[in-house]
């Protein structure tokens, strides 16, 4: 559901809170920020890229020269998915939450109220 600038799905003890651009079609997503917030307060976060979205970037890079001339692709809390869309994105978010593999693949923030 839109929340201002803030697109957030509820989950039962969790909540993820995307920040797409304004009017971007959310199926079509590839490269968005994002943070998970447990219902005890603790918040996780990550920039969501596919990996066409990375090549596109890279190819950019070779011409303005950043990162190399695009020989590199590096982000904190990068978290790399195939597919584009909110969607396709919420199933991996949902899949790390499951099997606790968000405390590798995304940043933790401390608390909600910090």
């Amino acid at each position: 559901m839109w929340d201002g600038p803030f697109y957030r799905v509820r989950r039962e003890g969790y909540e993820i809170c995307f920040v797409p651009g304004a009017g971007e079609d959310l199926d079509e997503v590839c490269n968005v920020d994002m943070w998970v917030t447990f219902a005890d307060g603790q918040r996780w976060s990550g920039t969501v890229f596919t990996l066409d979205e990375a090549r596109r970037l890279m190819d950019r890079w070779k011409d303005t020269g950043e990162c190399l001339d695009g020989r590199y692709f590096n982000c904190w809390d990068n978290l790399m998915v195939r597919d584009a869309g909110i969607p396709a994105m919420v199933e991996v978010i949902d899949h790390l939450v499951v099997t606790g593999d968000y405390t590798s693949a995304l940043r933790p923030l401390g608390l909600a109220e910090d």
